[in-house]
């Protein structure tokens, strides 16, 4: 139940050619605590309710529990969740053994790109296309909890 991962900005549209998956996500936050975050999402016809607790001094690693739930009970509880519902595009892309997730924001956070890649040991090594920009891992300001309160286009 821990999820190791790092976080990059990315810098040109250039992973949607490589891009193997895309999908549409609503996600909220019954709880945007960083302590104890409860997150409700919507992935095409899915619903998802997930728990993570507060990350590590890098902010690489936090305890995350994830269960599938039906998409009507994932609208439901969506309506429940405090201000900021979040819109995005994710796009899967292989790069090496690893899949990066880059999530396109709609909406109030326009014009911020994030990718997201997990990893099995927080040393291990990934292969960074040149689409991937600065790392932003453990950068609060960058937590979709955290831009749900405060949209990117305020900042």
């Amino acid at each position: 139940m821990i999820e190791i991962e790092r976080k990059f900005l990315v810098i040109s549209l250039d992973f949607i050619a490589e891009s193997s998956a895309q999908h549409a996500i609503a996600q909220g936050y019954l709880n945007s605590d960083p302590e104890r975050t409860v997150r409700i999402r919507i992935k095409g016809e899915k619903g998802y309710i997930t728990i993570k607790g507060s990350g590590n001094e890098r902010g690489t690693s936090r305890m995350e529990w994830e269960k599938v739930i039906s998409l009507e009970e994932a609208k439901s509880l969506l309506k429940l969740c405090e201000q900021g519902v979040i819109e995005k595009t994710r796009y899967e892309v292989k790069s090496g053994k690893h899949t990066i997730e880059i999530d396109v924001f709609h909406g109030e956070n326009e014009g911020l790109i994030m990718a997201e890649v997990e990893l099995e040991d927080e040393n291990e090594a990934i292969l960074k296309p040149n689409w991937l920009g600065k790392e932003v891992t453990g950068d609060k300001r960058y937590y979709n909890s955290y831009i749900s309160l405060y949209p990117f286009n305020k900042w």
